[in-house]
This record gives C-alpha cells, structure tokens and sequence, in this order.
C-alpha cells in the first residue's frame, strides 16, 4: 500500500516561503506521477501541482503558477513543493498522492497526514 508523509509546513507571513517534503513508500515511487493537493477549511481539496515520474513535466494550478515549484528526487522517494511568495489565500492543508497516469484521480488510500500551511500576519 501506498505509504506518503508530508512535513515542512508552518506558519509565515504573507511574502515568505515554505518548502514542503512528501516522503513516499510502498509502491515504486520513480513510475509514478505525484501530484500535491490542498484543502482549506470549509472548501473542496484541489490540485496545487503534479510532476511526472522523472521529473520532466510539471504542472500547477492558476493560482500558484509561477510562485510554487515542484521537484522530486527520485532516489529519495520524495516529492517537494517549494512555496513562494506566498499569500493569505494559499492557507491550508497540504498533501501528496501518487498516480500511475495523469488522469487518474487519487488514491482514497494513499493520503498522509497532511501539512499545515498557514500564511497570515
């Protein structure tokens, strides 16, 4: 089973910068595309970035588009977002899910913990 830890958030004031960590094991981390989802209180958990499986591809939503970086390190089994300039708005949990295609939804299964972002003064 698909196994993904997320750490690194916190909280920053508007401007800053956060790198979150997804630590994955338990399926062959290099074959997948990961992806980092959001979710703040009260509103649907939405796609923040995805990344193929070497790293070649990435894609991120409007709202994060040119702010937010994801890389992965494949011999680390480990995705990361690099978050900056961030903005009141991006508060919320963080997470990472793992796919075999881009198209697939998430794994239900495969959800951490998550990672607390919260940006404010």
């Amino acid at each position: 089973q698909v196994q993904l830890v997320e750490s690194g958030g916190g909280w920053v004031q508007p401007g800053g910068s956060l790198r979150l960590s997804c630590a994955a094991s338990g399926f062959s981390f290099s074959s997948y595309v990961m992806k980092w989802y959001r979710q703040a209180p009260g509103k649907e958990r939405e796609l923040v970035a995805a990344i193929g499986s070497t790293g070649g591809t990435t894609t991120y939503a409007d709202s994060v588009k040119g702010r937010f970086t994801i890389s992965r390190d494949n011999a680390k089994n480990t995705v990361y977002l690099q978050m900056n300039s961030l903005k009141p708005e991006d508060t919320a949990v963080y997470y990472c899910n793992a796919v075999l295609l881009w198209s697939d939804y998430p794994d239900p299964y495969s959800w951490g913990q998550g990672t607390q972002v919260t940006v404010s003064l």
